[in-house]
């Protein structure tokens, strides 16, 4: 079974490829994984698996 998380990153207007590389990092870190990246990076999808 997979879980989902939506995060709402706050990036800002400087440095926001470096700010969205942390937040992709920090939760691949947890075991998250990219499962969608809205249009401008306002809205991520990560998915894992529940049992893990």
């Amino acid at each position: 079974m997979k879980e989902y998380k939506v995060v709402n990153p706050k990036l800002g207007m400087s440095r926001r490829n470096e700010k969205l590389e942390d937040v992709l990092n920090q939760y691949a870190r947890e075991g998250w994984h990219v499962c969608f990246i809205g249009q401008n990076a306002y809205m991520v999808v990560f998915e894992r698996d529940k049992n893990r």
